[in-house]
């Protein structure tokens, strides 16, 4: 297995093909993982394959954060985004509010024209103090790979008692529009079972959702890095671009990357 964990609480920059250039926030532990998902495409690795480490403090986050900023800026280095993502889900963390708005006062500070973005699966935004700080960064970016529960269930396999897709779907509507969708397409095999959130009643489901959602923006992809699950086959460019253009259809904006 070829799959990594970020090393640092603040990592990067990095050319990103979504967002540009991006520094990371790495909210979950260095040496491990944390996350409400366990996804079969998940470039950390498999949860239990990554167990071990402690979440940053919030001082550590906020010190290191500030320090890189200051000295990006001092050196006229170019950031067009400042990105939580890292070992895991960022939102579990339990300081993520604050942490999210001494990021958006750093940002203002050093980096005045730069976006702050969240990755993160949508399984937290149910509690209020999550939903709120999500609706205070510019890039709430919430993923939705599939509208089905047994989908979900074999592509991303939530750890959590009591998921339901329905009730995410529902909780993505009460941004009212402040939110991007971001779903992978993949296709292939796991333990036995085919994995394939391309076929017409996938993407058709999957639309449908968005009509619910209203997103402002969608972002479609497909595996570009090493995968825990060594069955797993990437889409092409031009498939994605089809499913892209039936969002477009319905007045979407959608990128493909």
């Amino acid at each position: 297995m070829a799959t990594s964990l970020f090393g640092e609480i603040i990592f990067g920059p990095v050319k990103s093909r979504r967002l540009g250039v991006s520094l990371g926030v790495n909210l979950l532990p260095t040496i491990g993982k944390v996350c409400t998902f366990d996804c079969i495409y998940c470039e950390c690795g498999y949860n239990a394959e990554r167990k071990g480490g402690k979440l940053p403090r919030k001082e550590e986050v906020i010190e290191a954060l500030s320090e890189r900023l200051k000295g990006m800026s001092e050196r006229e280095e170019a950031l067009d985004v400042i990105t939580f993502a890292g070992n895991g889900e960022p939102t579990v963390h339990p300081d993520f509010a604050e942490i999210i708005d001494a990021t958006i006062a750093l940002r203002n500070r050093y980096f005045p024209s730069a976006k702050v973005s969240v990755l993160s699966n949508s399984t937290q935004i149910f509690k209020p103090t999550v939903f709120e700080a999500l609706k205070r960064v510019d890039n709430n970016i919430l993923k939705l790979d599939s509208a089905f529960q047994e989908t979900v269930a074999l592509i991303d396999v939530p750890n959590q008692p009591g998921f339901n897709v329905d009730n995410v779907i529902e909780n993505l509507r009460a941004f009212e529009g402040n939110v991007i969708i971001q779903t992978m397409f993949l296709r292939g095999n796991h333990n036995e079972k085919v994995v394939d959130n391309t076929t017409d009643r996938e993407v058709e489901a999957w639309l449908e959702a968005l009509k619910r959602i209203a997103p402002k923006s969608v972002m479609v992809y497909s595996l570009d890095r090493p995968t825990p699950e060594q069955q797993l086959e990437k889409v092409s460019k031009e498939e994605l671009e089809k499913i892209a253009d039936r969002a477009r259809a319905l007045g979407f904006e959608v990128s493909v990357a």
